[in-house]
């Protein structure tokens, strides 16, 4: 049957052998320096190797780094001109390696031919030559294995061949007490073992060189970077902002590089496939801050893990206040060179050297933006009283006790007009130097704005107060049928004790339909089934919130809702405000 020429040619580059089984001297390491990494939050990194590459007469070259890359990632290519890449083989090479000897045994071996003298347990003392030890080597253990046969290190006993005035004499080693060398004895022993080399092969069209041109690009997981916020607030409506970088390299040693630290989502669809040409026991030397599986990840990793960038998730009802670009002209930001590719936005930090293992602080950003003090209080919705039968945990008396003692909370509501995204990151909040808190920085797109909770304000006094005013028995019919309405009334009284008015956003959230709102109080029916706004900050649609928490009826929905209403509004100091709202509910 005729081969593919493609598929000969694909099955040429993905293969993986062992060389000749014949130890051969390890050469002087060949590495291609890495010139650029991008780094994404995820642990992943893009890695460029450019440089010149020693090669044989035949146009091969070996380099003894193989990555571990992502499956349909890895690329190799020839930098000069007229050059052509043949065919990129990873393979294991048996190979001897000289090391000093640690061992009585290494020693022996080092000085296969000295003359010594031996020195048995049982006090028996002669002198004798050193033959060696007898040992099964890699070409007889390959010829002797039942097939499928992969290469193995030659195998040797516990047993020293010795030349003794009566012969060659066997010795088991655990006999031997001690060993006096007549002369220095050599400190080195050469021993066989499996090295890893990446072998390129090219078709020289530039003429005959000694070296060639190469690159290699690839995605693999080992360098990663986390990014902080530094918030200084000067309260004057202006809030300084600093970005620092902490980047991790447990992949190599990286050596005057470029990094490209990458604000975004990335999309690896294959990012837990590894390339053929991998060797996959490289992964697991890497630490918890690389793991994707949350069970063996520390405390710390997984805090960090919620600092992704999810986009939805990690910016709460930003589409609210969502601005354009205000204020853009307080400040004059003072950003190093960053420029947005596709859906990413990057920062490059160039002549970066950083060990492997080692860990490394940049500071990457810097800006002035305007910020505004806010107040916001949430009210969350509670169970109506005929759904107690309902509860299936007891969650619910969270949700009464955040009724019963409602918080404002003191916000710091920041426009980006930097011309950069905010990416999701922990965020050290000062205010003119002083350390107010720690808080989490939400993405947030270059023209927008987001909220930045400072503290819980404590001189704000809440007040919430709800009352059934009315039933009406068969006010409503679905699906055969009748349900009852029922009628309820609530205020919020709102006490500033501050000496200075506050900008106050209110929300509450009702289940049923809102009637009414008095101070301009906006109204909007929630969509439970594709929005999680009615939820308290943080929740996600499980525990207290959730669909955990109350075994709702099938019909729930379909005959009622989640009505939200908002207020916007000012009080001025010592001012008491009451809110007042009234909504409707059905049950059978």
């Amino acid at each position: 049957m005729q081969s593919h020429p493609t598929l000969a040619l694909g099955l040429v580059l993905a293969t993986i052998h062992f060389a000749a089984l014949t130890p051969v001297e390890a050469d002087t390491p060949n590495r291609l320096p890495i010139k650029e990494v991008t780094v994404f939050k995820d642990g992943h990194a893009f890695v460029l190797h450019e440089g010149r590459l020693p090669v044989d007469a035949q146009g091969r070259g070996s380099l003894d780094y193989l990555p571990t890359p992502v499956i349909g990632t890895f690329w190799a290519y020839a930098a000069d001109p007229g050059d052509r890449l043949i065919s990129v083989v990873a393979e294991r090479r048996l190979e001897t390696v000289a090391r000093t000897a640690l061992t009585l045994r290494e020693l022996l071996e080092a000085n296969v031919g000295a003359e010594i003298i031996v020195t048995e347990t049982n006090h028996l003392t002669y002198p004798a030559t050193i033959l060696g030890f007898p040992a099964r080597t890699s070409e007889e253990l390959a010829e002797t294995t039942p097939p499928p046969a992969i290469g193995r290190l030659p195998q040797s006993g516990n047993l020293v061949l010795l030349q003794t005035v009566e012969g060659t004499k066997a010795v088991a080693l655990e006999r031997i007490q001690d060993v006096t060398f007549k002369q220095p004895p050599q400190p080195k022993v050469t021993q066989a073992e499996f090295r890893n080399a990446l072998i390129l092969n090219f078709s020289r069209g530039g003429g005959a060189s000694d070296s060639a041109g190469a690159g290699l690009m690839y995605l693999q997981r080992g360098v990663r970077w986390i990014p902080s916020y530094r918030v200084d607030l000067d309260g004057e409506g202006r809030a300084h902002i600093r970005l620092q970088a902490t980047v991790l390299n447990e992949l190599t040693d990286l050596e005057d590089v470029t990094l490209q630290l990458v604000i975004g989502v990335p999309s690896f669809t294959f990012k837990d496939t590894l390339d053929p040409m991998a060797l996959q026991e490289t992964l697991a030397q890497l630490s918890a801050f690389f793991q994707s599986s949350a069970g063996t990840q520390r405390r710390e990793d997984a805090l960090l893990s919620n600092f992704s960038n999810n986009f939805m998730t990690q910016t709460p009802r930003m589409g609210e206040y969502r601005a354009g670009n205000e204020g853009a002209g307080v400040g004059d930001p003072e950003l190093p060179e960053g420029a947005r590719n596709e859906d990413l936005f990057v920062f490059s930090v160039p002549h970066v050297t950083l060990k492997k293992g080692a860990r490394m602080v940049l500071p990457i950003a810097e800006c002035v933006v305007p910020y505004e003090d806010i107040f916001t209080l949430d009210l969350p919705y509670a169970p109506p009283p005929e759904l107690g039968r309902h509860l299936v945990n007891p969650q619910p008396s969270e949700v009464a006790r955040l009724l019963a003692s409602p918080r404002v909370m003191h916000k710091a509501r920041l426009t980006n007009s930097s011309g950069q995204p905010f990416t999701t990151a922990p965020a050290l909040i000062l205010r003119e130097g002083r350390v107010l808190g720690q808080g989490l920085m939400p993405y947030t797109a270059s023209g927008a704005s987001t909220d930045l909770a400072l503290t819980t304000a404590v001189d704000i006094q809440v007040n919430k107060s709800d009352r059934e005013i009315k039933r009406t028995p068969n006010a409503y019919r679905h699906a055969d049928q009748q349900y009852l309405r029922v009628d309820l009334q609530g205020s919020v009284r709102l006490t500033n004790h501050r000496d200075q008015p506050l900008a106050l956003e209110v929300t509450r959230h009702v289940l049923g339909r809102v009637n009414s709102a008095d101070h301009g109080g906006q109204v909007i029916m929630s969509n439970v089934f594709e929005s999680r706004d009615h939820l308290p900050a943080g929740d996600q649609g499980r525990g207290a919130y959730g669909g955990d928490a109350f075994n709702w009826p099938w019909w729930w929905h379909q005959v009622n809702g989640v009505g939200r209403i908002t207020w916007k509004l000012e009080v001025a100091p010592g001012q008491a405000l009451d809110l007042g709202y009234a909504w409707h509910y059905f049950w059978p």
